[in-house]
């Protein structure tokens, strides 16, 4: 099965140790950070994600755990 890179960002951040979780309500996805993230998550999120434009950045953001996994 093929992975898209969106999907291999959001991986890679959370096997880092990343904790935020995407709120997606009507197709409207935001992101909630209650814990903080490893040292090594956050500096992943701050090269890689955060610089997308936002449609890509959404695309990531989709494949984080929701805040109704919790």
């Amino acid at each position: 099965m093929q992975t898209t890179r969106s999907k291999e960002l959001a991986d890679e951040y959370l096997r880092l140790g990343g904790k935020r979780l995407a709120k997606i309500d009507d197709n409207i996805v935001k992101i909630r950070h209650w814990e903080d993230d490893t040292p090594e998550a956050e500096a992943f999120w701050q090269k890689n994600i955060e610089p997308l434009d936002e449609r890509r950045r959404v695309e990531v953001e989709t494949h984080l755990p929701t805040i109704n996994d919790r």
